[in-house]
């Protein structure tokens, strides 16, 4: 969508959009803007690299545990050599990008423009802007071989049932999805297997495509262990980028591949 466009006025055009069946010619046009949105997202991010996304809440300030937490995972993320993905925001998004900063690391941010709230955070090396929630989800799962969710809200079950989901179904592979913090998580683990296995919602594999864990080198050592021996990722020289798509330089000396 054109970035001159009032914020105002985009967020309208979605809420019709989502207010049932519009005229024909909206939708179409609808569509073609959606569609250039995901273009813009595969041009900014085509260089980034393997990833881990890390999900949480973004009312988490540098005061909690969380976010110190949060922040330390992001900078043994980048020191293994992963591109640390967040949602751009402030919170448990803006420690994971913050901590990745702190040794030097690379950091993204794909932020959602929402009309009261959220502002990237400034500890990114790329970060693109997107007005629809399914439109970021899509980046944030596209170039991540690994999940991490923290302490969050609404949002933060969203994303991580997303890739659950994506996972469960075979859209994607089976990359890691970690829950860190077993004293928020593991009642949700309970939910699941005591409420949805009991009821034949899920399988017993399915509970088994989560960890929950406190230790943030468990974590760590977890991801970089399935990126190397079940996705066998390896250092090398990075790709070029090309000019007349749009592609952003490629700010790595090394990447995995």
């Amino acid at each position: 969508m054109s970035a001159n466009e009032p914020e105002v006025e985009r967020q309208k055009i979605a809420i019709k959009f989502l207010s049932g069946p519009q005229a024909r010619g909206f939708e179409l046009r609808f569509a073609f803007r959606v569609f250039l949105e995901y273009l813009h997202g595969f041009r900014k991010l085509h260089f980034v690299g393997p990833c881990v996304t890390v999900f949480g809440s973004a009312r988490l300030n540098e005061e909690t545990e969380t976010y110190k937490i949060t922040r330390e995972l992001g900078a043994k993320l980048a020191q293994s050599g992963f591109t640390v993905m967040t949602g751009g925001g402030p919170g448990v998004m803006e420690a994971a990008n913050r901590g990745a900063k702190d040794v030097d690391g690379k950091s993204i941010g794909c932020n959602i423009t929402l009309p009261k709230e959220q502002s990237a955070n400034p500890y990114l090396d790329i970060m693109v802007d997107f007005d629809h929630f399914f439109v970021r989800k899509v980046m944030l799962v596209k170039y991540s071989y690994a999940f991490v969710a923290m302490p969050g809200g609404f949002g933060t079950y969203d994303e991580i049932f997303e890739a659950l989901t994506l996972i469960q179904t075979g859209k994607i592979k089976n990359f890691p999805v970690i829950l860190m913090g077993s004293e928020f998580w593991n009642p949700l683990i309970e939910v699941m297997k005591d409420t949805m296995l009991a009821y034949g919602t899920i399988s017993e594999s399915d509970i088994n495509l989560v960890k929950v864990t406190d230790s943030v080198d468990e974590a760590v050592g977890l991801i970089t262990d399935t990126a190397l021996k079940q996705y066998g990722l390896k250092y090398a020289e990075p790709l070029k980028p090309r000019w007349y798509l749009g592609e952003t330089l490629p700010f790595i000396k090394k990447r995995w591949s």
